[in-house]
């Protein structure tokens, strides 16, 4: 799904840049420029950030 619909970035993509390093907002919006146009994805691409290092931390353990 397009979570930034200005910069067309998907969760995918979201979820390969926190795979590859990314672990916060400002990191996301340096490397994608999320959350720089209007803004609206800024909590959803949060979000995802929160729950893909949840998940990484899970399966790491």
């Amino acid at each position: 799904m397009y979570v930034c619909v200005c910069r067309a970035i998907t969760d995918t993509d979201i979820e390969a840049a926190i795979d590859g390093g990314v672990n916060d907002l400002a990191q996301l919006e340096e490397h994608f420029g999320v959350g720089t146009g209007c803004g609206t994805c800024r909590e959803t691409a949060q979000t995802l950030i929160n729950q893909r290092i949840q998940e990484t931390q899970y399966y790491a353990a």
